[in-house]
C-alpha cells in the first residue's frame, strides 16, 4: 500500500521509499525525505519566493536526469506557483514555500535549483553568486585560494561573501544585494572574474573553453543571468553519493588542503546546523544587502 501521510494539515502521497536512490552508499528514498525533513527550517528559507527549477533523477544518478521547470503534471493544488517571464512566453513555476510543499517536491527525487531574483521582482537580482568550478588535475583546494582572493576583492568594494560546497567538485561564493538589474551584476561578476584571472593567471580562467580549463578553476560569473539558476544551499546533489551543496565557514575554506575535507553528506548537515547554525543566514537578512559599487 502506498504510504498517505499529513503534513501540516496537507495529504500526501509518498511512492517507493524503500528503492535505493544512491547505490554506492545504500541511501533510499526514505532516506532523502528524512533528510529534507532534518534540513527543512534552512533550506526552505533559502527556497522561499524563488521560482524553483527541479533537477530530477528519480531512478538514482546513473538513470535519466532531466530539468522539469514548469509546474509539473499532477501538483496540488496547494502548492505555490508564480507567472515568471521567458523568452518564449511566460511560465508557472514552482514556489516551494512550506513544509508540506517540500516533502511533495522531495517525492519527486530532485536537486533544487534558484535563480538569484524573487518571484514578485523577476530580473531584480538580490544576490550575487560565483560558480568556482576545478578542471583537473586542479581540485575543490583550489577553488579555495580563488575564494579567498574573491572575497577580499569583494570586500574592498564594500560586499561581504559567503561560501558553500556545490555538492560536486567546486565551490560557490555567494553575497546578499539590495536588489539591482541581473545585467548589472553579470557585468559586474563578469569583470570580477577577469580581474581575478589577470591576478591569478596559472589558477583562474574566466572563459569556458575547455581547452583553457585544465588545471585552472573556471570563475563561472554566467549564473548571474537572469535566465540562470545555481543550486540552492542545503539541496541534495544528484551524484554517486548523497553529497550536500553545503555552506561552509571561511576557516575551513582557508584550511583546506585536500578534497575530502570539503565534502559533505546528508548525515553531517543535522550536526553542523547543531554547531554552526545556517552561515548562509546572512543572505536571508535584507539589513546586510550591499549595493554593487
Amino acid at each position: 500500500m502506498t504510504p498517505i501521510t499529513e503534513v501540516e494539515g496537507r495529504r500526501l502521497t509518498l511512492t517507493n521509499l524503500e528503492k535505493v536512490v544512491y547505490p554506492a552508499a545504500g541511501f533510499t528514498k526514505g532516506e532523502v525525505l528524512h533528510y529534507c525533513a532534518t534540513a527543512a527550517a534552512p533550506l526552505l528559507a533559502h527556497l522561499r519566493d524563488r521560482p524553483v527549477s527541479f533537477l530530477r533523477y528519480p531512478d538514482g544518478p546513473d538513470g535519466p536526469v532531466f530539468f522539469t521547470k514548469n509546474v509539473p503534471p499532477g501538483t496540488p493544488a496547494w502548492v505555490g506557483t508564480a507567472e515568471v517571464p521567458r523568452t518564449e512566453g511566460p511560465a508557472r513555476m514552482v514556489l516551494v514555500q512550506d513544509l508540506a510543499s517540500l516533502m511533495w517536491a522531495a517525492n519527486l527525487v530532485t536537486e533544487f535549483h534558484t535563480p538569484q531574483w524573487r518571484a514578485d521582482a523577476p530580473g531584480e537580482a538580490d544576490r550575487l553568486v560565483f560558480d568556482l568550478d576545478p578542471g583537473a588535475p586542479a581540485t575543490v583546494v583550489e577553488c579555495c585560494e580563488v575564494a579567498l582572493w574573491l572575497r577580499e576583492r569583494l570586500a574592498a568594494d564594500g560586499i561581504a561573501a559567503y561560501a558553500k560546497t556545490s555538492g560536486s567538485k567546486g565551490l560557490h561564493l555567494l553575497a546578499a544585494l539590495v536588489p539591482v538589474a541581473s545585467e548589472d551584476v553579470s557585468s559586474y561578476a563578469k569583470a570580477l572574474a577577469v580581474e581575478a584571472e589577470r591576478a591569478l593567471p596559472r589558477l583562474v580562467t574566466h572563459r569556458m573553453t575547455k581547452s583553457l580549463r585544465p588545471g585552472k578553476v573556471f570563475v563561472d560569473h554566467s549564473q548571474n543571468a537572469a535566465r540562470k539558476t545555481t543550486a540552492t544551499p542545503y539541496t541534495l546533489r544528484a551524484r554517486a553519493t548523497p553529497t550536500v551543496s553545503a555552506p561552509v565557514t571561511w576557516d575551513e575554506v582557508a584550511d583546506c588542503d585536500e578534497p575530502g575535507r570539503l565534502v559533505f553528506h546528508a548525515h553531517d548537515i543535522a550536526p553542523r546546523l547543531e554547531r554552526y547554525g545556517d552561515l548562509l543566514a546572512p543572505l536571508l537578512d535584507r539589513g546586510r544587502a550591499h549595493a554593487l559599487p
